[in-house]
């Protein structure tokens, strides 16, 4: 029979004639009906105990004859079923739904019904499946004829295939398609029928013969029980010899083979617990590798930048150096003509030796007219002699000349130097400037790069653009053709090694030489000899390695010049190169996410054997097939001369094109879409100019001689390919012919059990168009090879390619799955988000926060299954925070990768296009960019399940304004606009300054409620909301500068442009409602150093300290509040004044002055200076007794070192008073900020389980009766202080504060923890003035630095645990409650969970 096998086929009580037989899903997919498919047979015959009933029975087949559930995690087991489809066809008038089937996850239903008469029946198909191409192929069976007949009575828009079939186009129907067949011939006795897409399928010959052979079956007796039998036997030995035999002309040795929990359908993941995924290596800074100090620029280079300063555009800039020397060579452009400055720094007088060429090469002499003063005619050339610059802010002399040439027939321009009887040249060749260049920008000066390791890089590129191997050309043998000894040397072989010395021979310009240019050096070992350096400047090190290897592999730089380049040699040096990398890969640890990358742009490489048979291969294959002239002789003496990565697409092209018949526009096709055109092809050192012309008898053997040969390449240029990865992995041998060589790969030693099998169940099921079985598989091979990847070995490198390779194929079969996902629900969508990110998290370094992610997933999952009221409100959270690890991601790349490619890639004169685009590509081609897109399909249908809208509204105040567009808002925080402008703001953290004139914020950030830039926004009647929509917000950017109205409600903003007029009599531009003005009271020193919280009045602290003295023994006894003391008032100034510090007050008086000349550089400068104050012996003694007296630890108990950062913090805490925002803030309302003084109030941190920010009345909504929170994991610096993410959020009704509601989960990835320690902070005279906002602008400062925690937040009880939640929450709201009755008016409440126990640390009024 055919390759078609079946299951299951009929029961025995069925009214059939014969069906076509499903075949059953083989490792290689070569036959049968294609995987979109179904089939079934309808019988039409009569039942005797039923006259009027028919039986329908339908049998699907195609790819998938057994069906699986669909996985809901990615750890969870699957069980198979079975189904054989029983429908009845009723003749009853009414229709009746006979059957509904689902196969991989596409619907099918059936319906029939017949005329009161009898005379015509109608069967009508719906599927559930959308596409332009669906058909019914179908006929029906009358009599015993054993073909089809094909009925008169046909659907609309039906065709006869070949007088063998009709095909009949579906309707589509939403998201389905539909038809309906009508059956008016008596004769007929059954339909049988295939359901297909004709745009992805090529089917019919295999199916017809299955058809055939299962008709001459059952022809000759044979009953069903015995074919199903005889089926099910022989598919299971097909299985077995498909999964056996993939591969021709190899042998693949042998590995264990333990069974595997999986079918021909879909595997059976392991259960593992992701922690052990989990990589954390700290990545240390390298002294001098970060930022790297730029070098004074030299006399050559400061000529060039005054040069540069002139109108002229700059056409071409190069400095050529010779030792300490430098010569510059700078071409302008200007109203017609071309200027040529040559400048140098050479001590000894220089001459220019100089003419004019119409193309390179040439020399003519030039025209009178352009010869500067004092020059002379020679002939074919000018001499002229350079003058002294008259500039004297040079770091020493430089010597000058200035050509200028109208535009004409000149082409550019050769010269040499004299110096004295010595000839200066450009590398024992003349100069030449051509003057149509374009400019080269300039490098700068590598910041932020290793630039040490990139000049390095640069320099071995600028010696000579050589091959693609051979790049660098260290060292040049000159020869003098007479020296017959040197001749002999080298005739002989004598000679020989990498490396040569430089010869220097004199000779005069008359003398005959022959220059012989040996390649001392292959790119691989270049980058081989550069790794050391590489990772010993750490991370920045790596990134320039990989900058420039990527480079070359996506054809920036020059591949092909030049040299006979042997591909053993080849092979061997990415051998080298690989073994380095392997080795590397396990010594440093933090670095393998870079490293992989790395790899990632070679090949696997090879001793000998594998790089050799390039050349030996195209020889068989040449004479195999008799194609040893044309364009096959010239990519044999291409590959012969160098071979590159160009020849497996090169390869691939001509597989291509003999498949499609020979047709030259695939051949094309191919090429051109991986980069390579015709000019390419000319551009090889050996030409391809010819197009491939074979014959038709050509045909089999060159597919399969190509087939192997694409194997040989791909395993010196592809290691990531995955065929090719799997193959060394498993091992093979290719037999030696002739004179050609044997190749043996070994298979790589303690693979896991059963593994080679799911390799090749991965390479059965790669092409699916259904990918989430395949996606398993490969995460489920990415995690069994997870602990190889961790410990030495020989072949670590095969092991490294495969990984790659399955990594690679993850995120092509996901992009594969977008349209299926167009229309699936969130739960779907959901999981394949967990498969994708299981595949970042197996190929990214410090992978903590993308883990947590994952488990988020997870939890989301299991909350929609179980149907909790909550899951799209928690799946949302954790899309905001999987946002934020993407966002954190792309930055990481950007800083490390950008710098970079921008510095070397202006050195190697790279494309700017090509290195602007450097970090997006990387991030494009990796799972971020598939993860990123799933997410965004999935936050709409997330939005509106949880009910949260396109906008949270923050501050709904109605504005009318102009449209500006910012990318962030800290950038224009201290601009003032001159007309009322709504602020659209790509990014905002949340502890920015409103700008002055701003009206209304609009961003795409989240910022939490009770962020700093959210309370001012509401305490000056700012519009702030965060639209959640892409498409409204670009609608918004669309609209800059015009003028528009917006309407927020608590929940939605409704904008709409406006005229003109609209704004007149508007009063909403920021201060209008405001005060006319706001004054400070200057404190003055009290006498005391330090005093207790009972001595707290308004002329000893600020409102916060007395706030917490006032809430001591009134507040219910459940709430706890910190014990307190204070530095008052005034001790600033008087610690400033006292003689220990009398050069500090020297020095701020300086920097003070230099501020109120607007020099706003002196803030920072006297936040430093305030941190070189010196603690009086007074204050030391009194702080101390007092923290004592209060039952407080005196930080200098634990020796003097603690009081030094105890005293540290408190200089922090002053010199917050300069802050940038907190300084411009106080300047917009015109306060005197010399008058601003601050208390210190000093607590004992209570080292939170979580801390919270009340505000007793609703901010959004304005709701006095409802309480809103936030609350973050942790301290509360995660909240107040801007830290990327949102805090959890729920509102309580003050009438019901058992019942708080949730309206948002945290997404915050960062909780902050601490020691038992002491937290200093700023107590000001100007943060709780009426009409003015100054809570927040200065810094509270802990003695000891916070530990930064990444956040599981599906383990934390506060988000599983329901009535832990209910608890914690109504606490939360009850303290908020008690304290706004103590004070009777609206309060804003900071305080921390611990142990379950509330404490209260601040209160102050809401603004």
């Amino acid at each position: 029979m055919s390759n078609s096998v079946g299951q299951n086929l009929m029961r025995q009580h069925y009214f059939l004639v014969p069906t076509v037989l499903a075949r059953q899903n083989k490792l290689k997919s070569s036959s049968g009906a294609p995987k979109s498919s179904f089939c079934a047979a309808a019988s039409l015959k009569k039942s005797s105990a039923q006259q009027r009933k028919f039986h329908l029975s339908t049998k699907f087949y195609g790819d998938r004859l057994i069906s699986k559930r669909k996985q809901r995690l990615a750890m969870e087991s699957h069980r198979a079923f079975t189904f054989s489809p029983l429908a009845v066809l009723a003749t009853d008038p009414a229709s009746q739904q006979l059957a509904r089937f689902n196969v991989d996850g596409i619907e099918l239903q059936v319906d029939a019904s017949a005329s009161i008469s009898g005379s015509i029946t109608q069967v009508n198909f719906r599927i559930m499946y959308h596409s332009n191409s669906l058909l019914l192929h179908w006929g029906v069976k009358c009599g015993g004829n054993e073909n089809w007949v094909l009925p008169s009575c046909q659907p609309e828009g039906t065709i006869n295939y070949k007088n063998r079939a009709l095909r009949s186009p579906f309707v589509k129907s939403g998201s389905g398609s539909h038809l309906k067949l009508e059956i008016d011939d008596p004769r007929t006795q059954a339909i049988e029928f295939l359901i297909f897409d004709e745009a992805r399928n090529r089917w019919q010959e295999e199916y017809e013969a299955a058809r055939v052979e299962l008709l001459e079956e059952i022809g000759k007796g044979t009953s069903v029980d015995d074919i199903r039998t005889k089926l099910t036997k022989k598919g299971g030995q097909e299985f077995k010899d498909a999964a056996n035999n993939e591969k021709t002309n190899n042998k693949v040795s042998k590995q264990p083979q333990n069974q595997r929990h999986f079918s021909a359908e879909r595997i059976q993941r392991n259960k593992r617990d992701l922690m052990v995924l989990l990589n954390k290596h700290p990545v240390k800074s390298v002294v001098g590798s970060n930022s790297v100090e730029p070098k004074p620029a030299t006399a050559v280079e400061s000529f060039a930048k005054k040069l540069e300063m002139d109108d002229s555009p700059v056409m071409s800039k190069k400095i050529y150096k010779f030792g300490e020397m430098e010569v510059l060579v700078l071409v302008t452009k200007a109203s017609g003509k071309t200027k040529i400055h040559i400048a140098s720094d050479f001590q000894e007088p220089l001459t220019l030796h100089w003419a004019l060429s119409e193309k390179a090469g040439e020399w003519k002499p030039p025209p009178r007219a352009v010869l500067p003063p004092g020059s002379v005619s020679l002939g074919g050339a000018a001499e002229s002699k350079f003058a002294t610059s008259s500039s004297n802010d040079l770091p020493k002399q430089v010597q000058c000349i200035e050509l200028e040439i109208e535009d004409g027939n000149f082409k550019g321009l050769p010269f040499v130097l004299l110096s004295g009887d010595k000839w200066i040249k450009n590398n024992g060749s003349d100069f030449y400037v051509e003057f149509s260049q374009k400019f080269k920008q300039d490098a700068g000066n590598g910041k932020g790069t290793s630039r040490f390791l990139l000049d390095r890089i640069a320099e071995l590129e600028s010696e000579a653009q050589k091959s693609f191997m051979h790049r660098v050309v260290r060292n040049l043998v000159i020869l003098v053709a007479c020296n017959t000894k040197i001749c002999s040397l080298l005739a002989s072989g004598s000679l020989r090694g990498n490396n040569y010395n430089i010869l220097k021979m004199h000779a005069n310009p008359h003398t005959h030489i022959s220059v012989c240019v040996f390649p001392s050096l292959a790119l691989f070992n270049i980058a081989s000899d550069l790794m050391d350096q590489a990772k010993d400047t750490g991370e920045l090190g790596l990134a320039g390695i990989l900058v420039w290897m990527r480079f070359m592999a996506t054809r920036q730089l020059i591949w092909n010049k030049n040299y006979n380049v042997k591909p053993r040699e080849i092979s061997k040096a990415q051998d080298r190169l690989t073994d380095l990398l392997q080795s590397t890969y396990i010594t440093h640890p933090q670095y393998r996410e870079l490293l992989r990358m790395v790899m990632s742009t070679v090949g696997r490489g090879g001793e000998g054997d594998v790089g050799q048979r390039i050349r030996d291969e195209i020889l068989v294959i040449q004479r195999n097939n008799r194609c040893e002239g044309g364009m096959m002789e010239e990519w044999h003496q291409k590959l012969h001369n160098n071979t590159s990565p160009d020849d497996v697409v090169i390869c691939q092209a001509l597989i291509d094109h003999i498949k499609s018949d020979f047709d030259i526009n695939v051949y094309w096709k191919t090429l051109n879409e991986n980069g390579i055109t015709k000019e390419r092809l000319l551009s090889y050192d050996r030409a391809i100019h010819s197009e491939p012309s074979f014959t038709r008898d050509q045909k089999d053997g060159l597919l399969r001689d190509l087939g192997d040969y694409m194997r040989t390449l791909k395993a010196v240029h592809s290691g990531a390919d995955l065929e090719s990865a799997i193959s060394n992995c498993m091992g093979y041998q290719s037999e030696g012919k002739g004179f050609m060589v044997g190749v043996q790969i070994n298979p790589v030693p303690g693979l896991p059990s059963g593994f080679p099998e799911l390799l090749r169940f991965i390479l059965g099921h790669v092409e699916d168009r259904n990918v989430e079985a395949l996606v398993e598989s490969l995460l489920e091979a990415r995690q069994e090879l997870r602990p190889l990847l961790l410990k030495s070995c020989d072949r670590l490198k095969d092991l490294l390619f495969l990984d790659l390779a399955l990594d690679s194929t993850v995120r092509t079969a996901i992009e594969r799955s977008y349209e299926e996902l167009n229309n699936a629900g969130a739960e779907k969508i959901m999981y394949f988000i967990t498969l994708v990110l299981e595949n970042l998290v197996l190929s990214s370094d410090d992978n903590e926060d993308l883990i947590y992610c994952l488990k988020g997933w997870q939890h989301a999952i299991s909350m929609s299954r179980s149907q909790s009221g909550h899951w799209a409100l928690y799946a949302k959270s954790v899309l905001d925070r999987t946002r934020l690890a993407l966002t954190s991601k792309a930055e990481w790349y950007q800083r490390i990768l950008q710098p970079s490619a921008e510095y070397l890639g202006t050195l190697l004169g790279v494309d700017p296009w090509a290195i602007n685009i450097f970090t997006e590509e990387i991030i494009r081609a990796g799972s971020a960019a598939s993860l990123s897109s799933l997410i965004n399909r999935l936050d709409p249908v997330l939005r509106k399940t949880a009910n949260l809208g396109s906008w949270q509204v923050i501050s709904p105040v109605e504005v009318v304004g102009y449209v500006d567009v910012v990318d962030e808002l800290l950038a224009v925080q201290n601009k003032s606009y001159d007309r009322p402008t709504i602020l659209v703001a790509k990014r905002v953290k949340g502890e920015e300054e409103i700008p002055d004139g701003t009206v209304a914020v609009l961003t795409p950030d989240m910022p939490d409620v009770l962020s700093h830039v959210s309370v001012r926004a509401r305490n000056c009647k700012v519009c702030f909301a965060t639209c959640f929509d892409p498409n409204i917000l670009a609608d918004l950017e669309g609209n800059k500068g015009k003028l528009f109205c917006l309407k927020p409600s608590s929940s939605d903003v409704v904008y709409s442009e406006v005229k003109e007029s609209y704004l007149a009599g508007s009063r909403n531009m920021k201060g209008d409602d405001g005060p006319s003005s706001i004054t400070l009271v200057k404190k003055k020193f009290g006498g005391k150093y330090a005093i207790s919280a009972e001595e707290f009045t308004p002329e000893m602290v600020g409102a916060k300290s007395r706030n917490i003295s006032y809430l001591k023994g009134k507040v219910p006894s459940w709430i706890g509040i910190p014990t307190s003391v204070a530095l008052p008032f005034g001790v600033f100034e008087k610690v400033l004044s006292d003689k220990l510090n009398q050069g500090v007050l020297e020095k701020l008086q300086i920097l003070k002055k230099k501020l109120g000349e607007e020099d706003f550089d002196a803030l920072g400068e006297i936040r430093q200076t305030v941190l070189q104050l010196a603690p009086p012996p007074e204050l030391v003694k009194e702080l101390k007794t007092k923290m004592h007296s209060s039952g407080m630890p005196w930080p200098g108990d634990e020796g003097a070192q603690r009081w030094e950062q105890a005293w540290t913090a408190i200089k922090k805490v002053w010199a917050s008073k300069w802050n940038e925002r907190a300084y411009f803030s106080t300047r917009k309302v015109k306060l005197d900020h010399d008058y601003l003084c601050m208390a210190v109030l000093v607590q004992e941190i209570i080292n939170a389980d979580y801390a919270f920010v009340i505000h007793t009345t609703n901010p959004s909504s304005g709701d006095s009766s409802e309480i809103y929170a936030e609350v973050v994991k942790g301290l509360g610096e995660t909240l107040v202080g801007a830290y990327p993410g949102r805090a959890l959020s729920f509102v309580c009704k003050k009438n019901n504060l058992k019942s708080p509601k949730v309206l948002g989960y945290p997404s915050k990835p960062i909780a902050l923890f601490i020691r038992r320690s002491i937290i200093f902070r700023s107590d000001s005279n100007g943060e709780d003035l009426e009409g003015y906002a100054g809570a927040g602008l200065y810094d509270s400062v802990p003695m000891d630095e916070e530990e930064k925690v990444v956040v599981d937040y599906s383990t934390d009880s506060l988000i599983n645990d329901g009535k832990f939640q209910q608890s914690i929450l109504s606490s939360i709201a009850g303290a908020g409650n008690a304290i706004e009755q103590l004070y009777g008016s609206p309060q804003d409440i900071e305080g921390v969970i611990r142990d379950g126990k509330v404490y209260v640390v601040q209160t102050r009024p809401q603004m």
